[in-house]
């Protein structure tokens, strides 16, 4: 784990097994208890192959998601997954997206995405044949829970049931927001002007327990830390602008630049992002472009890892954002 803008300002190298001495007792965790779902499936239009990711849940059980090859799929068109099993299409989007209607719904719709279904890795992370069981146990955080994600919260998949033990030891709270993290996520920003690019919509809730929590750890002039990029976006979607949080349910399409005035983590726990990606814009909007660049070269240099299995760091707000 890097620390980035500590104390004492500079580059630290460390282990994640440090974070009980890092934070102070009185800090308070904010996790998403998000589960990824097997999103990913293969079926069949006829004698063509299909395959499509589910990535955000509308209503009447129907699903946004992209599709490969979509260019010949048209309004109508049945994909077929598996014996009693197959969907709709029923709207065609720009950028190889679909909305399909399912022929299942609830139960019986959750039950046959674990039947056909498979876990939706990052398309950087390469299975010839295809996910297996160790990532369907891999690629989940020991305190996923409510099941609606195409992707994970990776910056939870470092903690351990003995690390929230050291932490809570530690004096160090925890409270949880949902966030059903989509395969927009993954999408690199392609628009000449990146305040142009389109977040694709996420659906999540802060509940009045957590609001209260929040608010609380501040009120006593303890710091809150942000695990990961959807904690931070869906908590400061929550906020007022005095950094009050409130109870929130709904959609979200929160887009963080430099320049975003942050209203309340103190401090973020991330992996190491893409380039050009909208989380590695969010996190130099929180912790200083310069700073960011300084310490994503001192990661290359020292072999850390990125992305989703990648290692971490622990990012202290930047003065004055």
């Amino acid at each position: 784990m890097l620390e980035v803008g500590g104390p004492d300002g500079i580059i630290q190298d460390r282990m994640i097994r440090d974070l009980p001495r890092l934070l102070s007792p009185g800090d308070l965790l904010l996790v998403n208890d998000t589960r990824v779902i097997p999103a990913r499936l293969k079926g069949r239009r006829g004698a063509a192959g299909v395959e499509i990711t589910l990535h955000r849940r509308l209503p009447e059980g129907r699903w946004r998601a992209f599709a490969r090859p979509a260019r010949r799929l048209k309004q109508g068109d049945r994909i077929d997954f598996g014996p009693g099993f197959h969907a709709d299409v029923a709207e065609k989007h720009d950028g190889g997206e679909i909305t399909v209607a399912p022929n299942l719904r609830d139960d019986a719709f959750a039950q046959a995405l674990r039947d056909h279904g498979a876990i939706p890795l990052p398309p950087y992370i390469k299975r010839p044949d295809g996910p297996g069981d160790e990532d369907a146990e891999r690629y989940q955080t020991v305190y996923a829970r409510a099941e609606g994600a195409v992707a994970a919260p990776t910056a939870g998949l470092h903690f351990t049931d003995r690390l929230f033990a050291a932490l809570a030891d530690a004096g160090i709270g925890r409270t949880t927001v949902t966030l059903h993290v989509g395969a927009g996520t993954f999408l690199p920003v392609t628009a000449e002007m990146a305040a142009d690019h389109r977040m694709h919509p996420e659906w999540g809730k802060v509940t009045a327990e957590t609001a209260d929590a929040v608010n609380a750890a501040h009120a006593a002039g303890n710091r809150v830390v942000a695990v990961g990029t959807t904690s931070m976006r869906l908590i400061e979607s929550a906020a007022d602008e005095d950094g009050t949080v409130r109870p929130f349910e709904g959609e979200t399409n929160l887009f963080i630049l430099p320049g975003y005035r942050f209203r309340v983590p103190d401090l973020m726990l991330t992996n190491f992002h893409l380039p050009k990606s909208t989380l590695f814009m969010l996190v130099c909007a929180f912790a200083g472009v310069e700073r960011m660049k300084a310490a994503y070269a001192h990661a290359v240099a020292e072999k850390y890892r990125f992305y989703s299995y990648g290692d971490a760091c622990l990012l202290h707000r930047q003065e004055g954002v």
